[in-house]
């Protein structure tokens, strides 16, 4: 009994020792690793090394490095990288980062000790069918959209596989195989079920929707806080624009009180001799004494005189001038409207002109502006000029129904080139459609910046037709533009241009424009005072004036026929330039006014002078003659069809039509250099042009950029005669419905009048026609060709007329048909019986 705790507590001390020297072991194992675990952890460490580089090469491939090679590459690991990464592109193409992935995962768990290939078949197996399937994937998108992936490549397995499903699955087939082999290799290699994996993707989903809840909560009360934040800064920042007001009124007003109680300064030494006179000041007698010639100016005059003061400047952050100019037209007084008055016509019935509300009446104007909005513009255009480098200050603002233009005063020595160059990066920092530079503008020391208005305002055309400068023209030609940037109506004497050409894209309100260009002079003259000539290719603008008595002919359709159409105007002008000559009158007007003298001292008739050959020229009666305007709707239509003769008798007409009455409106919506040939640009100084796609087009028009910067919708650069300067106009506005009612009040006048010669043109043209589906244009000079010359060649027409072989060929061959020449008889020459046809 007693030796029992003691050998109780020997085995205690035994069992305690043998626990140390356990732990002791354990201790020593952890500090030194056994030689299998050494070398599985080094070869760990060498596959994360090689993976590295790998990835390293993979992600600075270029398929133009060399392989197995020591040439210079661009790899970021050298000719071995280069080498690595081309043969595992080459091998598994997008695949290659899965292999990378792989040999990172092997790595990882050699290092920490685990089994690098858990699972034995199991794993390899899964690894294969993840490298598979992620090497045939890149193969089947790149040939389902090779635009969208086209950098994508499997590699020569992808394309083995890719090609094997694409062959028994098809293209989605095998995307949707490759999706369930990747899943499944990826649990194979990772050995987890898939029910374990679809838990932790749904717990993973709960989790981050979670997370999503919380997050949006509290986004949604820091924007609570942000917003009730922004609000009291906003109030706050109210407050004190509130008090800055106020105090520079406070100031403003003391200035004022400063300046009268100013005193009196000291009398300067002046040389004896007569005062000078200021204008608008009443002389005062000579006795007057020195209380009565002291007078303290107003504050009123005050301010006006150092606004008016030469030299004076706005000082630093001081408000620019705005100048309203609708208030000032609205505060001018309106003088009553008066009814025009036609000469009678010299049919049956007087003429009567038609009634102003046929047109539109324009709503009442509701244009404003906000003179706070303009200020903070002024400072925003400010501040983006010194962006750029540019420095100045904004003097004027002049808002406008469809634009506002800021006068922008340049600092000194600022070039004005490097504002012009800026229209662009303005536009892209005001956020603007287009912003237009005139630098400098004409007769001033600034530059005029033209921005967009948010809301434009549309211009009538009643609102110009009721307008004191159409009012009191004294021309039937005026013709009614539109308004101006300022909103001053626009009109233009089509007499004093004489001609005018206008272009522009499709879509941009130019058959607005040539409706109102129309609806003007209409409005103004009787069928006595003026003609019409239309020439509508497109058979939709023109046509609906058929029928209205001031046409001169029917409106001209065909391409072909419009060339036969300008031949006759050709022939008016010249009998009208014989009539003027045998009178001894130089102009339409000094005719007519000779015209009404003579009439109203009871003569009928006079004599035109004699022709060479001719004893007594020809007796022609006392009649005014109206007139005439030529629109042609679509100038390009006749260029491709009938270049030549169109571009001489426009040339003709153009250089010599202006005496005699007759006015050219061309449009086009083609400006290019094959239609507005160099002779029709010269002789057409008026034009106007509308929204081109490109500073080329507007070169074309205007010989100068702008019309590429224009804002569409009847917005327009007018070109007046005999001046460089463009004018900004917005084109005034008529619908059809008001076209129609003024053509419908028109017809009731009576029926057209049409001219003889004109008409006889037609039918000859009609004529040519019917011999043939395609008549030739220079048919006719071949004939003069062929009877002059009384050669009937096929190669002398050719060249005679600068054409190709076929093309003189046929001619010839309507000739013979046309009985103008003979057959041919072998080698001998044609017989050209025009000349015995003539002397018969």
């Amino acid at each position: 009994r007693l030796a029992r705790p003691i050998v109780r507590g020997a085995e205690v001390a035994r069992t305690n020792n043998a626990r140390g020297k356990r732990a002791r072991s354990a201790e020593r194992s952890e500090r030194w690793l056994s030689p299998a675990r050494l070398a599985s952890e080094s070869v760990g460490l060498a596959l994360l090394a090689c993976a590295t580089f790998s990835g390293l090469a993979l992600a600075s491939f270029a398929p133009a490095d060399p392989i197995f090679s020591l040439a210079p590459v661009a790899n970021f690991g050298g000719a071995v990288g280069a080498t690595l990464a081309g043969v595992l592109v080459r091998g598994f193409g997008s695949g290659s980062y899965v292999v990378v992935a792989f040999v990172v995962w092997v790595g990882i768990r050699l290092v920490a000790g685990l089994e690098a290939a858990k699972g034995g078949a199991r794993f390899w197996c899964g690894a294969v069918l993840v490298v598979a399937s992620a090497a045939s994937v890149p193969d089947l998108l790149h040939g389902l959209a090779p635009q969208r992936f086209p950098n994508l490549t499997g590699g020569a397995l992808g394309r083995i596989l890719g090609g094997s499903e694409r062959a028994f699955v098809g293209s989605y087939g095998g995307l949707v195989s490759n999706a369930f082999l990747f899943l499944a290799g990826a649990l194979l290699v990772t050995g987890v079920s898939s029910a374990s994996a679809f838990r932790a993707v749904f717990a993973g989903a709960s989790v981050a929707g979670r997370v999503g809840m919380a997050a949006g909560a509290a986004l949604e009360r820091a924007i609570a806080r942000i917003t009730l934040a922004a609000r009291r800064a906003s109030i706050a920042l109210q407050r004190a624009a509130e008090d800055l007001r106020v105090w520079r009124e406070r100031r403003r007003r003391r200035r004022r009180v400063a300046l009268l109680r100013e005193p009196e300064a000291a009398p300067l030494a002046l040389a004896e001799g007569p005062t000078p006179a200021i204008a608008g000041e009443e002389e005062e007698p000579d006795d007057a004494s020195d209380d009565d010639a002291v007078v303290e100016p107003a504050p009123e005059r005050i301010a006006q005189m150092r606004r008016s003061a030469p030299g004076a400047k706005r000082a630093p952050g001081a408000e620019p001038a705005i100048v309203d100019h609708h208030a000032a037209r609205s505060a001018a007084t309106k003088p009553k409207q008066e009814t025009f008055v036609f000469p009678e016509d010299h049919g049956d019935a007087p003429w009567v002109p038609p009634d102003i509300e046929i047109f539109q009446k324009p709503a009442g104007s509701t244009r404003s502006f906000d003179r706070e909005s303009l200020i903070m513009n002024s400072r925003i255009l400010e501040k983006k000029l010194r962006d750029f480098g540019v420095n100045g200050r904004v003097v004027t603002v002049h808002p406008g129904p469809v634009i506002t233009m800021y006068e922008f005063e340049p600092a000194s020595g600022v070039k004005v080139n490097r504002i012009v160059n800026l229209s662009d990066d303005l536009a892209l920092a005001l956020r603007a459609l287009s912003v237009r530079i005139i630098a400098p503008l004409p007769g001033k020391s600034v530059v005029g910046i033209e921005i967009p208005n948010p809301e434009r305002e549309v211009v009538y055309l009643r609102d110009v037709l009721e307008s004191e400068n159409y009012r009191s023209s004294p021309s039937k030609l005026t013709l009614v533009l539109g308004k101006d940037i300022f909103g001053n109506p626009v009109e233009a004497d089509l007499a004093r241009m004489p001609h005018l050409l206008v272009a522009g894209a499709t879509g941009t309100g130019k058959s607005v424009f040539l409706n109102s260009l129309l609806c003007s002079i209409l409005f103004r003259a009787s069928p006595n005072e003026l003609k019409l000539l239309l020439v509508d290719p497109k058979l939709l603008e023109l046509s609906v004036y058929d029928g209205i008595p001031h046409l001169i002919a029917e409106v001209v359709t065909n391409p072909k026929r419009a060339a036969a159409a300008l031949a006759g105007i050709v022939h008016k002008m010249e009998e009208r330039y014989q009539m003027m000559s045998a009178l001894g009158v130089r102009s339409i007007d000094q005719f007519n006014h000779r015209v009404d003298e003579e009439l109203a001292a009871g003569k009928k008739t006079f004599f035109l002078k004699p022709k060479p050959g001719e004893t007594e020229g020809r007796e022609v009666e006392f009649r005014r003659i109206p007139y005439i305007v030529v629109v042609i709707d679509e100038l390009a239509d006749l260029m491709v069809v009938s270049a030549r003769d169109v571009e001489e008798a426009l040339q003709r007409l153009a250089q010599m039509a202006r005496a005699a009455g007759i006015h050219l409106v061309l449009a086009t919506q083609r400006p290019s250099v094959d239609v507005l040939t160099g002779v029709i640009k010269a002789n057409f100084p008026a034009r106007v042009s509308f929204q081109v796609s490109s500073r080329t087009d507007s070169r074309t028009i205007l010989d100068q950029n702008g019309a590429d910067l224009l804002l569409g919708q009847g917005d327009m650069l007018f070109l007046p005669p005999g001046t460089s300067k463009l004018r900004r106009v917005h084109g005034a506005y008529v619908s059809e419905k008001e076209v129609a009612a003024l053509v419908a009040a028109l017809r009731k006048q009576g029926a057209p009048i049409f001219d003889d010669t004109l008409t006889k043109l037609k039918e000859e043209s009609e004529a040519r026609e019917e011999r043939g589906e395609d008549v030739d244009e220079m048919y006719d000079r071949a004939i003069a060709i062929v009877t002059e010359t009384r050669n009937a060649s096929i190669s002398y027409v050719q060249r005679r007329l600068k054409v190709g072989y076929n093309r003189a060929a046929r001619m010839i061959e309507q000739m013979e048909l046309d009985g103008i020449i003979g057959p041919q008889e072998g080698t001998k020459p044609r017989e050209v019986y025009a000349r015995a046809l003539d002397a018969e």
